[in-house]
């Protein structure tokens, strides 16, 4: 009996612990969704608005309840900020394209209950995710079927630039399969780093003044990985080709602790730079109106200028809601939707939405250096660090400290592929968070 009052008191704590926890993700909640109210009602007032406008916050609050409630049940361990984080930055997301394409107020509210729905299924899945993990090439091939369908048959939605689309058979619903493979691509590294990071680490050969991995190792995944990029430079995703780069040499860092990797990795990326400017149109002009847009700024350089323009019109507390001109920028609901944050937020928005999707990142870097087992450490660290990167490539080009990509800010930009693809990554974080359970 004695023995027992230890386990009953470890039991207690670790009950009251859980409802803190399900109380905070609670609160968090229903702050982003007041948040979303107070803006959707602002922007109602601003521009003369029907009431009736306010459909899509009761939408977003029907999908925040079904997702709190199914975590509550099924992973009670997880981590309490990342749904409400997604969530707060999905409702920003969604005001945000109220306010700069109305007429797309409801395809993106459908993808998010499509999202929602993602991450749902995601949590219904074996929770120790070896159907992950033993499939790695299976899920890899399979993506990069998708992309080679793509190049035969792609459409834009748009009508001109590259085809990086499938039409899915009805309607005006498309989807971008390079999005898919983001989340592919890091289940392959993971999987396959995992599997010999110990080799890695052990099994070295020397190349000058560093130690490198044995080529043994590197050839299967360094061929997998070149041929995902090969594929995206050949449909022009030239942005996703990219992020791939950056965040397959982040991983195997991580994996074989080899700096001189990261180092190589740094110069490979700025030697492709090169090879892309001088072979690739569209890179040439983006690096040029990066490094000058001027000359340009009323036809190539358009953009650029105005993101710029806006950002600075912004301030400190913004032009307010309804207030500001954003859609003066082409395509800003898309590329630029972080240049309208900051006109009509200012450099407090500005803030919020950086320090938002950095939370949104550490968490997950905290859930991977949690994790009991390697696949899980770095299934969590390169889902991380995809939205981690994809989203500095995205406010850089916006605010002109980088190039612009082409590539979306997560949860926020308007476009039913990226929206999916993050609340997936969200989902798997959840699952990977929830005490390390499982045997992966």
């Amino acid at each position: 009996m004695t023995a027992s009052i230890p386990a009953l008191m470890t039991a207690n704590l670790d009950g009251d612990a859980l409802r803190q926890a399900g109380w905070r993700e609670r609160l968090l909640l229903a702050l982003a969704g007041l948040f979303l109210l107070a803006n959707h009602v602002t922007l109602i007032v601003a521009d003369g608005r029907r009431w009736a406008a306010l459909w899509p916050v009761g939408v977003w609050a029907l999908c925040a309840l079904a997702g709190h409630v199914a975590l509550e049940r099924v992973l009670p361990g997880r981590d309490p900020l990342l749904f409400p984080l997604a969530m707060f930055l999905t409702g920003w997301g969604l005001n945000l394209i109220a306010r700069l394409v109305p007429s797309y107020t409801g395809r993106q509210t459908a993808w998010v209950v499509v999202g929602t729905g993602a991450l749902l299924a995601v949590l219904a899945l074996p929770r120790d995710l070896r159907w992950l993990r033993r499939y790695r090439y299976t899920w890899l091939i399979s993506g990069l079927v998708l992309l080679g369908i793509t190049i035969l048959v792609g459409e834009n939605p748009s009508g001109g630039g590259p085809r990086l689309w499938l039409w899915l058979g009805f309607g005006r619903v498309y989807y971008q399969p390079s999005e898919l493979l983001k989340i592919l691509l890091v289940v392959f590294l993971a999987s396959y780093l995992a599997e010999h990071h110990r080799y890695m680490r052990a099994d070295t050969v020397r190349l000058g003044m560093w130690r490198v991995p044995s080529p043994a190792f590197l050839g299967p995944v360094l061929l997998m990985w070149g041929i995902c990029v090969i594929v995206l430079v050949w449909q022009r995703d030239l942005g996703a080709a990219a992020l791939f780069f950056v965040v397959f040499m982040m991983m195997l860092y991580l994996a074989s602790g080899q700096a001189a990797l990261f180092i190589g990795g740094t110069i490979l990326l700025l030697l492709a730079g090169v090879v892309a400017y001088l072979l690739f149109d569209v890179v040439a002009l983006r690096v040029d109106i990066w490094w000058n847009p001027w000359p340009t700024a009323d036809s190539d350089a358009y953009q650029v200028v105005q993101s710029v323009m806006a950002v600075a019109a912004g301030g400190v507390l913004g032009e307010g809601i309804g207030q500001g001109a954003p859609t003066i920028i082409p395509v800003v609901h898309s590329d630029f939707a972080f240049a309208a944050i900051c006109e009509e937020w200012g450099l407090l928005g500005a803030l919020a939405a950086l320090v938002t999707i950095a939370a949104l990142v550490v968490r997950g870097m905290r859930i991977a250096a949690l994790a009991r087992q390697p696949f899980r450490a770095l299934l969590a660290a390169g889902l991380s660090l995809m939205l981690a990167f994809q989203s500095l490539f995205i406010m850089g080009g916006v605010l002109r400290l980088l190039p612009l990509t082409g590539v979306t800010l997560p949860f926020v930009s308007y476009g039913g592929s990226s929206l999916l693809t993050s609340f997936v990554i969200v989902g798997l974080l959840l699952v990977l968070s929830d005490d390390g359970r499982g045997a992966a």
